[in-house]
């Protein structure tokens, strides 16, 4: 049985996401230092993925909307929604590491 899909509360409960749409002129990594504190900020019950899928779903029509470039906090969105199975990370320490090149 799946999860139940968060509301935009649950999903943004400092509303730093809501927030940084409002900015004028934020920069990528000004986005990416919110990012980082929203994933942070989220309850442990919640995945983060589907909590960044619930608020691009919210966010990229209203950025679309206002027309000007595309907003950088869509573009963090979009690679936090990535499902983590599909991007396992990978080790390179060691030995293997330093040769595989």
């Amino acid at each position: 049985m799946s999860e139940p899909v968060p509301g935009l509360d649950e999903a943004d409960p400092k509303h730093l996401i809501r927030e940084s749409f409002r900015i004028d002129g934020i920069t990528a990594e000004e986005c990416r230092s919110i990012f980082v504190d929203w994933a942070l900020s989220l309850p442990a019950t919640l995945e983060p993925s589907q909590a960044a899928r619930v608020l691009l779903d919210h966010y990229a029509p209203l950025a679309r909307a206002s027309g000007g470039a595309a907003h950088p906090m869509v573009q963090m969105l979009v690679e936090g929604a990535r499902n983590p199975a599909d991007n396992p990370p990978r080790r390179r320490g060691g030995r293997a590491g330093r040769f595989s090149r």
